[in-house]
């Protein structure tokens, strides 16, 4: 993609601006009448939530009530009807008696939804067929349809069947019908995405070895579940001294990859996220790169994006180093086989002859030595997290196992083990780490992830419903909370029946967390934290092949690494170069943002310049990026529960 491309990408009047802060020429838009009507109706209509707001206050009893005056916009659902058929004549008006009738009804599986007409001429092919054959067991079968018509003052609008899905009873035509009625793609990826993929069998380019960080010759390792091919995260280990540790997070640098405004990052950005239900897998980038190219499979080399810290044996970080880098993982682990070794296992034969598959010159020892040191490490880090403020509410997840033949056979709540919360440690501190620096250096157009305090009338009501069942509650600050909860937690912890109830009560207390664009909430910044961690900054960096968003940071990022290298050749400083023992605290990306150098002329032309090059987008992209992700990212989260309810049914 040549500069002029980029530029019209990012906002045509970037380049014209240079020297009056970076935010400003990001953000920048030109102003229009058209703009400043839009400002004015949203004027209005704030002052007429305020007005709505106060009367609410006012008469907390009474819920206001509303006319429809007209229609703006048709409801996407309008086109995504999920229902049976209904074989009983439907008699229009003008019609006589006698005449064929060529009208069915459409029951929607929403009971919300009214019954609606179908034309037979209107069904697909097979189906016609077997209507006109008088097959009454189409009844049985899930359609999908869309609304055509609504017609002023009549009951029943009329729709078309788009496809038949099979039996309503059966598992994969319920899964059809939950992906189409929430416009979750299952189709494949497109030519045009397929035409962005690097040829395979993909090498890596001898400049990339010449521009990263070399880190093969660190113990790198993954931990997965058993069943995962798309390896997006690994961890390295290092041991400084008796007393400071070296450890990382490696994430695959999809944004390598994926390009701004291609055909992939295009379809990726619509798809947003990965979806998983049982025994289905929907990806949001093709598998050759998510389980190949990307994936930091053991024994291969691999383009990374690595943040390493220096971390005491008391889990304070004394420094850190951000950037590209190359790896080379010696082995896959899963979360059970890490389990083992915390838990002590792997201690009778270390030569590597049992146990995972070794790469490399690393043997299982220096595995078990540095994912025990690890343990202990992360273990005392979340400690001081929980103790900050964050609290945790543990809902057992539903699994459910299939037999042979691919059908439900049981469920069961899975528990999370030791060897989960390590990996979950290190990717908070990670996603967190990228929060303070992308924010810094962009603060009109990063691209964070928040949380909002609970909801005080549903705390209210967890409150009460704790109180008749005899237990406390301090809700007054996170912090407390996550007390209360772990002090409920072992007083049922004879009655895991009650404690899980207690949680899913406390669970809907709490508002889901959100992506936003930072330039949404200039002058708010107390509203960018995440309540839950208990910390002011916080995005999502650490699966870029299953996140859209995490790409879109990955972007900012490697233009924050970037202008910084160029900040510190232009001032021949050695502030962000490596120290003697292999680790720096660069002025943009190190534990201390340097805002003097940022503020800079230098420093201000260095972002601006890596902000066009890495397609970091404006304020309003990321805000738009934000809104559609935080929409599929709810509809994933709903349609993996429901699937799993609908088939613990079944089992």
């Amino acid at each position: 993609m040549d500069g002029d491309a980029v530029a019209v990408m990012l906002d045509p009047i970037v380049y014209g601006i240079k020297l009056k802060g970076l935010n400003d020429a990001l953000t920048v838009e030109e102003s229009t009448d058209s703009t400043k009507d839009t400002d004015s109706e949203q004027e209005e209509a704030v002052r007429a939530l305020k007005t709505i707001g106060a009367t609410m206050s006012c008469n907390p009893s009474k819920r206001p009530a509303v006319k429809v005056l007209s229609i703006i916009r048709s409801s996407p659902r309008r086109d995504a009807v999920i229902g049976l058929l209904a074989l009983n004549s439907w008699l229009t008006e003008g019609e006589t008696n006698g005449r064929e009738l060529d009208y069915i009804q459409l029951i929607p599986t929403d009971s919300k939804l009214s019954t609606m007409v179908i034309t037979v001429e209107s069904l697909p092919g097979c189906a016609k067929e077997r209507l006109i054959n008088g097959d009454v067991s189409i009844e049985r079968e899930l359609v999908a349809a869309r609304i055509e018509e609504w017609k002023e003052g009549s009951d029943c609008p009329k729709a078309q069947v788009i496809r038949m899905l099979g039996r309503a009873e059966e598992i994969e035509p319920q899964i059809s019908a939950v992906l189409f009625e929430h416009a979750i793609s299952a189709a494949n990826f497109s030519s045009d995405s397929l035409s962005c993929l690097p040829n395979a069998p993909w090498k890596i380019p001898a400049e990339e070895y010449e521009t990263r960080k070399d880190l093969r010759n660190t113990c790198t390792f993954t931990i997965d579940p058993a069943s995962a091919a798309d390896l997006d995260d690994a961890l390295p280990f290092e041991k400084v001294s008796e007393k400071v540790f070296r450890i990382g997070v490696h994430i695959a640098d999809v944004s390598r990859f994926v390009l701004p405004d291609t055909a992939l990052d295009r379809e990726a950005r619509i798809r947003s996220t990965s979806v998983y239900i049982p025994q289905h897998k929907l990806l949001m980038l093709p598998p050759e790169l998510s389980e190949q190219a990307c994936s930091l499979v053991p024994g291969e080399d691999r383009l990374v994006f690595s943040i390493i810290w220096d971390i005491d044996d008391i889990g304070n970080i004394t420094g850190r180093w951000i950037g590209r880098s190359v790896i080379r993982s010696c082995c896959k682990l899963s979360y059970d086989d890490a389990q083992d070794i915390i838990d002590g296992g792997f201690e009778v034969d270390v030569s590597g002859k049992t146990g995972p598959k070794l790469h490399g010159q690393f043997e299982l020892k220096d595995v078990v030595d540095s994912l025990r040191s690890l343990h202990g490490i992360t273990k005392k880090m979340r400690e001081i997290r929980l103790r900050n403020g964050a609290f945790w509410i543990e809902i057992p997840k539903l699994a459910i196992l299939f037999d042979e033949s691919g059908n439900p056979c049981d469920s069961l709540l899975g528990v999370r083990k030791e060897s989960s919360f390590l990996v979950e440690e290190l990717m908070l501190l990670a996603n967190r780490s990228v929060a303070e620096v992308i924010s810094k250096a962009f603060p009109g157009c990063a691209l964070l992830r928040r949380h909002a305090e609970p909801r005080s009338m549903k705390l209210k009501e967890f409150e009460e419903f704790c109180r008749k069942r005899g237990l406390e509650l301090d809700a007054s600050s996170s912090g407390k909370l996550h007390l209360a909860l772990l002090k409920m937690r072992e007083k049922l912890k004879n009655d895991p029946v009650l404690h899980n109830i207690l949680m899913a009560h406390a669970a809907r207390a709490m508002p889901l967390a959100v992506y936003f664009c930072t330039g949404d909430l200039r002058g708010r910044e107390d509203e960018w934290a995440h309540c839950g961690l208990s910390i002011p900054l916080y995005t999502h960096f650490t699966s870029p092949l299953r996140r859209y968003p995490d790409i879109v940071v990955h972007r900012t990022l490697a233009a924050v690494v970037e202008a910084e290298e160029v900040y510190v050749e232009k001032r021949h400083s050695s502030a962000a170069s490596d120290s003697d023992d292999g680790i720096g605290n660069g002025c943009f990306t190190g534990l201390c943002f340097d805002e003097e150098a940022a503020e800079s002329e230098e420093g201000r032309e260095a972002l601006l310049s890596a902000a066009v090059r890495y397609g970091v987008p404006t304020s309003k992209v990321v805000s738009e990026v934000a809104a559609h992700c935080n929409e599929r990212k709810e509809l994933a989260s709903m349609l993996s529960n429901l699937q799993k309810m609908f088939i613990s049914g079944l089992c």
